[in-house]
């Protein structure tokens, strides 16, 4: 048993996920945090995301479409100059502020719990954004759905919360570039709350007109992390919210939302919905098992109805797809 006294769990798959709780119950040693690994993720990612964000704001500056290959040309920028790096501060660090909320929303609650968990550990990557993420290990067994809840629900709010302010000062930098956005390579999905905030800051001006700052930009990506880990499917946090409500029931809801993302990638020509499907299907629909008869109460209900609205608000049926399709 561990220190806290749950049974440990198997490995599995986790993006930002919950581990699989193992049903064994079985005892093995709790393993040690491996601080250095975190921090040198941390710090790779912090890498990936300021050579992106770099790139962002260099074609923000001189009013060019940005394009993930000069994205990418940014590594090579860095060995030449390494002050190139800075402009792209802005970008990596609202970003990674916004993911660590969420995360440690997901920490400091189960903590509270007396949950075993990891800390975060970020992904870095050559992605458009620079990362593929983040995400915590949960190592012991949740026993009531209210603690399943709680969990669940505090990294999406948290991460909303504090993406807030970024957003609205990323806009209040933004431009007006007419035709911009349709000159770059891919085009990026206007949220329902991103819509309300360039209505705001940019009355009468069309969405597709607006060329995002390189803030605003990091405030976008984490309006879509909200959004697919809002999601009621498995192991994501609102397949856990969903399951704290429903139990059970939640499995075939799972299937039908994940098959329902292949014809919204085929009708909206957004194909990663069809990857993001086979990687949900295959690694994130089983969800330990929760024996709690009682329920989880009126405050809890209110907060999942919110978490409702935030996905409503956070979501696009396109977040980004290739110009000309």
């Amino acid at each position: 048993m561990s220190t806290n006294g749950y049974p440990q769990p198997s490995g599995a798959f986790e993006g930002d996920l919950f581990e699989a709780m193992d049903d064994t119950g079985l005892d093995e040693p709790r393993p040690r945090q491996r601080y250095w690994l975190h921090a040198l993720l941390f710090l790779l990612t912090l890498l990936s995301t300021t050579v992106v964000g770099a790139g962002f704001a260099q074609s923000f500056r001189l009013n060019f479409p940005s394009s993930f290959n000069g994205d990418l040309q940014g590594y090579r920028f860095m060995l030449q100059q390494p002050s190139y790096l800075l402009q792209g501060l802005p970008f990596s660090l609202t970003l990674l502020t916004i993911l660590m909320a969420h995360e440690m929303g997901h920490y400091l609650t189960a903590r509270y719990y007396g949950v075993d968990v990891s800390l975060p550990y970020f992904l870095p990557a050559p992605t458009l954004i620079g990362t593929m993420g983040a995400f915590i290990r949960i190592r012991s067994a949740i026993f009531s759905k209210r603690a399943l809840f709680d969990i669940g629900i505090a990294g999406p709010l948290a991460g909303f919360v504090v993406l807030l302010a970024p957003l609205a000062v990323g806009l209040s930098l933004s431009r007006v570039s007419p035709g911009a956005v349709h000159q770059s390579d891919l085009i990026f999905g206007s949220p329902l709350l991103l819509r309300l905030f360039e209505a705001i800051a940019f009355p009468g001006v069309r969405p597709e007109d607006i060329y995002l700052h390189p803030m605003a930009r990091a405030a976008w990506v984490g309006l879509l992390a909200t959004a697919l880990n809002l999601l009621p499917i498995g192991q994501l946090d609102g397949g856990h919210i969903l399951y704290s409500f429903l139990g059970e029931r939640t499995r075939w809801l799972s299937r039908f939302f994940v098959a329902l993302l292949i014809p919204m990638g085929i009708v909206f020509k957004t194909y990663s919905w069809l990857l993001w499907a086979v990687l949900l299907f295959f690694f994130a629909m089983r969800h330990p098992a929760i024996y709690d008869p009682y329920p989880i109460g009126r405050a809890r209900t209110w907060l999942g109805i919110a978490a409702l609205i935030i996905l409503i608000l956070t979501f696009t049926l396109s977040p980004v797809r290739a110009n000309g399709l």
